[in-house]
């Protein structure tokens, strides 16, 4: 079995880390490349950078913050906002990033998910997948959990599985921000029909929110900002919990 892994998530806007509940009502956490020095020094797996406005605002250059991530730190990240083509992803790629996240651009045209696959391989392609449940539905999000689409969470995710996500990352907004538990029941579900890893993203406030995530929603990593970013919960002593509950975790 895999490893589990811990992953720290960075949404950029105007060059700060940001973090909101539900999407909304943001709050400044500081400077990402200096956060993102701490997790590593903590011993994080993992980082998300995310240009939450990116989509929303136009595709903005934030090749200097991929440069200065990588120039800084050496373990793996993901860089996702605004990619809405191959050549997006290729200099993101170019100037450091580890994988692409795509989200809205990947419900716009599906085919960007294949094409990117095939380009740099699976291994490189995280899809994000904002959610929320309406009608007892899970309806998918884009633009930032902004605009509702026509698709359901579970087809659409095993859809980009087939055309070559990597990665699924889903982020309940339903949870996001809450810190009240992560979506397991959906993310047992997406575990299930799977066979590519699934994170987990939105809900985290404890350090037994994590362990429920692995052993009750059976996630490969879980992903939280805000329990990180405000010193609710200092990446050593969640890695030793987890230990201490017999979840192989990396070291």
């Amino acid at each position: 079995m895999l490893a589990k892994r811990i992953i720290a998530c960075l949404d950029v806007k105007d060059g700060q880390t940001v973090k909101g509940v539900s999407f909304e009502n943001l709050r400044y956490a500081g400077d990402p490349v200096e956060l993102g020095k701490i997790y590593s020094e903590q011993g994080i797996d993992e980082l998300v950078y995310l240009d939450i406005t990116a989509t929303n605002e136009g595709r903005k250059q934030i090749y200097s913050l991929v440069e200065s991530v990588a120039k800084n730190l050496s373990i793996p990240f993901t860089i996702g906002g605004g990619i809405s083509s191959v050549e997006d992803a290729e200099n993101l790629l170019i100037h450091g990033a580890d994988k692409v996240s795509v989200n809205s651009a990947a419900v716009k045209n599906p085919q960007l998910v294949s094409d990117l696959a095939e380009k740099f391989g699976k291994q490189f392609v995280v899809v994000a997948i904002d959610a929320k449940t309406i009608n007892n539905e899970w309806i998918v999000h884009t633009h930032g959990g902004k605009r509702p689409t026509d698709k359901e969470l579970y087809s659409w995710a095993k859809e980009m599985e087939n055309r070559g996500a990597g990665e699924i990352l889903f982020t309940s907004m339903d949870h996001d921000g809450h810190q009240t538990g992560f979506a397991n029941e959906s993310l047992a579900k997406l575990s299930d029909m799977l066979s590519i890893p699934i994170i987990a993203s939105g809900g985290a406030g404890t350090m037994e929110h994590f362990r429920d995530a692995f052993l009750i929603g059976k996630a490969d990593a879980a992903l939280a900002a805000s329990v990180f970013h405000f010193g609710q919960i200092s990446v050593p002593e969640l890695k030793n919990y987890l230990a201490n509950q017999n979840i192989q975790i990396r070291k």
